[in-house]
């Protein structure tokens, strides 16, 4: 895909707008203000949505600024035994990276997170609430730290 770039692996219910409540997206202008601040960033669709519908009817939920930046959905793999249940969404993740993008930083964006062992690229939304403030100063926070290691380089004698 890019060097320099950073992927952010994003659901949506629990996310975007709260589980299991109208699926308006309401949270989702709240991200797209975090992911104006940092231009390098590509979202990719790990929500179970990219099952049901298209990449161009996802992408067409995000702000037409935005839309660009929606650049893929992860591949679906299927647990053969309930314990393979546990970080399938990171497998997922891991497996697009190999393909699309090996190396490239990334996070991601859940509210379950049994769904992402590698607690510290994960901002971890309530349900209950979806995407809020709180999760926008994390993310910021995770984005200002990887860019801080993208512009660092090593000091040659």
């Amino acid at each position: 895909m890019g060097e320099g770039l950073v992927y952010l692996f994003l659901d949506f219910d629990g996310v975007t707008h709260p589980w299991g409540e109208v699926e308006d997206f309401r949270c989702l202008p709240m991200l797209e203000d975090v992911l104006r601040d940092y231009p390098e960033t590509r979202v990719v669709i790990s929500s179970d949505w990219r099952t049901l519908f298209s990449l161009p009817k996802l992408v067409a939920r995000f702000a037409p600024d935005i839309q660009p930046r929606v650049v893929d959905a992860t591949p679906t793999l299927f647990a053969r035994r309930p314990e393979e249940l546990r970080g399938l969404r990171e497998r997922e993740a891991l497996l697009w990276l190999e393909r699309k993008a090996p190396g490239a930083p990334w996070l991601a964006i859940d509210d379950a997170p049994g769904n992402w062992p590698t607690k510290e690229r994960l901002v971890l939304t309530d349900f209950k609430q979806g995407f809020t403030s709180e999760d926008g100063s994390r993310l910021r926070q995770l984005l200002d730290g990887l860019r801080a290691a993208m512009v660092a380089v090593p000091q040659t004698a």
